[in-house]
């Protein structure tokens, strides 16, 4: 089973929040000691972060689940709980997050790049916060919001300086296997490479000496390309995701009599099918060449290589090197974008059916996120928090009448507009 995986699902969870707790000082010769109920602590976040250190996604595809701790709860005596532990997923340089729906979220290019994948809930209010002149023993406390949970896609898009662009069977995979310490399978039948590989290139003169501290360069071998491919024939779409974000585009022509295409063809019949499916990536700096020397049996006044000889290796390494420096020089690199979603404010309302309204809203939420709403201080805390929120004239406004059935949360009350 192929190690490579460059498509799966996420499940998130954020933790959930500790409740806040209810409780009163108790000594001796103080019988009426006020409220020190402390707060819960927040619930852990689960963030998605770029790693150098991780290859593919294949840690997520027979278990795709990730949850953040919960925050512990609060205590008498004013003890606040521990937040939740943060759960930090790991993923490759090059990882588009998506939304179920297929809507881009954040796009990590860069190692160290980090988006929030699910917000922990936040922590209960302890019966502390709720005391004032008005209400000196609150018998109440805050409950803890529940953690984010989500269903994202991941996809990663290999991060190279140079893509190979071939026909499959043109030689790709024993290039890169000359070239670098990477092994993909090699073998004299299309469709040989099902998965991408990358290989690491360090040349000390740009003519294919090879030196430790010299010029690097990421070369990505990837499933062979037909005709037809943009519109995902083939490998389609999986193979043209992967030379999306190179640089440079080596494309190579087989020169001995694989295929029945004329080595002309096959590059304009590349060319095309990258116009096709990106104008952008068929005019990116490629270097064009005909592999398979040692065997060549067809036509090529172009620049020739084999990976079997040796022959040509050299110089081609030599001119990658140049148009990826010039590249480099250029900036012609991806750039990343991480979306970030403010925390909403305010209230919605909808109109769920004739005589039954939803209030959508955090805060709506947390007014009513009380230990005991039979309590009648409790009661008339929330409905003074729910009055400054505007929710009785936002109500109004849409079309709510007396009777009318409101839930906020799991929580239902029976609206009467105010007299």
């Amino acid at each position: 089973m192929s190690d490579f995986v460059d498509e799966c699902q996420l499940h998130a969870k954020g933790g959930d929040g500790g409740a806040g707790c209810v409780s009163f000082r108790r000594e001796s010769h103080v019988p009426h000691g006020g409220p020190d109920g402390g707060d819960g602590g927040h619930g852990g976040d689960v963030w998605v972060v770029a790693d150098r250190n991780v290859a593919s996604l294949l840690a997520f595809r027979d278990f795709p689940f990730r949850r953040a701790t919960n925050g512990a709860h609060g205590q008498g005596r004013k003890r606040h709980g521990r937040k939740g532990v943060d759960e930090i997923v790991r993923v490759p340089e090059g990882t588009i997050v998506r939304d179920r729906d297929g809507t881009v979220l954040a796009d990590l290019v860069n190692a160290g790049d980090r988006w929030l994948a699910a917000q922990g809930g936040g922590g209960g209010r302890g019966n502390t916060r709720f005391a004032s002149n008005r209400m000196r023993a609150p018998q109440f406390a805050e409950q803890a919001e529940p953690g984010e949970e989500r269903w994202l896609g991941l996809e990663l898009k290999l991060m190279a300086d140079v893509a190979l662009v071939g026909f499959p069977n043109a030689g790709k995979s024993t290039f890169i296997s000359a070239v670098s310490a990477a092994r993909p399978k090699v073998a004299s039948y299309p469709f040989t490479t099902l998965t991408p590989s990358l290989g690491v290139v360090r040349l000390a003169d740009g003519r294919g000496g090879l030196d430790p501290d010299s010029f690097e360069m990421v070369i990505a071998d990837v499933p062979g390309l037909i005709e037809g491919a943009a519109e995902g024939k083939g490998l389609g779409h999986q193979f043209l995701r992967h030379v999306e974000r190179a640089r440079v585009l080596l494309m190579m022509a087989d020169l001995a009599e694989v295929t029945d295409r004329d080595p002309r063809e096959q590059i304009e019949v590349l060319i095309a099918e990258l116009e096709r499916y990106d104008a952008a990536l068929a005019a990116r700096r490629r270097l064009i060449v005909g592999t398979k020397a040692d065997a060549a049996h067809l036509d090529w006044d172009g620049p020739r290589v084999s990976a079997v000889t040796g022959e040509g290796v050299a110089s081609v390494l030599g001119q990658l090197r140049d148009l990826v420096s010039q590249a480099r020089e250029a900036d012609e690199a991806p750039t990343q974008y991480v979306v970030y979603r403010p925390e909403s404010a305010g209230i919605t309302v909808l109109h769920l059916a004739d005589g039954i309204f939803e209030i959508e809203g955090r805060q709506a939420r947390r007014a009513v996120a009380l230990s005991d709403m039979t309590d009648p201080a409790a009661l008339a805390w929330a409905q003074r928090r729910l009055e400054k929120l505007g929710v009785s004239r936002a109500l109004g406004r849409s079309g709510a009448r007396s009777g009318d059935l409101v839930r906020i949360g799991d929580f239902e009350f029976t609206y009467e507009p105010d007299t």
